[in-house]
């Protein structure tokens, strides 16, 4: 189970064969995404910002929306968690809990700082892809 947190998606969309894309497919192809509602509510209200609005990254972030919802599996969160020194990063901790994840993918300063967090590994995508995937 591995969690991909908004700030590596946003390499996903700003770059047509980006590090974060080839991290996600290949995340895809061997491992199963988990998701949750504040984590996709984050996602779409990030995505529908003004600076993801030029046609080609809109289309990459529709595309890549479809297949995250398609292939997830969502969860439930009922534990809180308040370790992470942004609170907004805290449901991405939540998400792992509950979903048994073993990884979390981000590009984001404040959950990178917890790596290890409970078991949990927090990775760049490249460090993702260095585990093992083709880079």
């Amino acid at each position: 189970m591995i969690i991909f947190d908004t700030s590596s998606l946003v390499g996903v969309i700003m770059k047509a064969d980006s590090l974060p894309k080839r991290a996600l497919l290949y995340a895809v192809d061997h491992d199963t995404l988990a998701l949750s509602a504040a984590v996709a509510a984050e996602m779409e209200e990030v995505f529908r910002r003004p600076k993801f609005a030029a046609d080609d990254v809109a289309s990459r972030a529709g595309w890549m929306l479809k297949l995250i919802y398609d292939t997830a599996c969502w969860f439930d969160p009922t534990r809180d968690v308040t370790d992470c020194r942004d609170p907004n990063d805290n449901k991405y901790l939540e998400l792992a809990l509950a979903s048994g994840a073993e990884t979390i993918v981000s590009s984001d300063g404040d959950l990178l700082a917890l790596n290890p967090w409970r078991g949990v590994n927090i990775l760049r995508p490249a460090g993702y892809l260095g585990g093992g995937a083709p880079q």
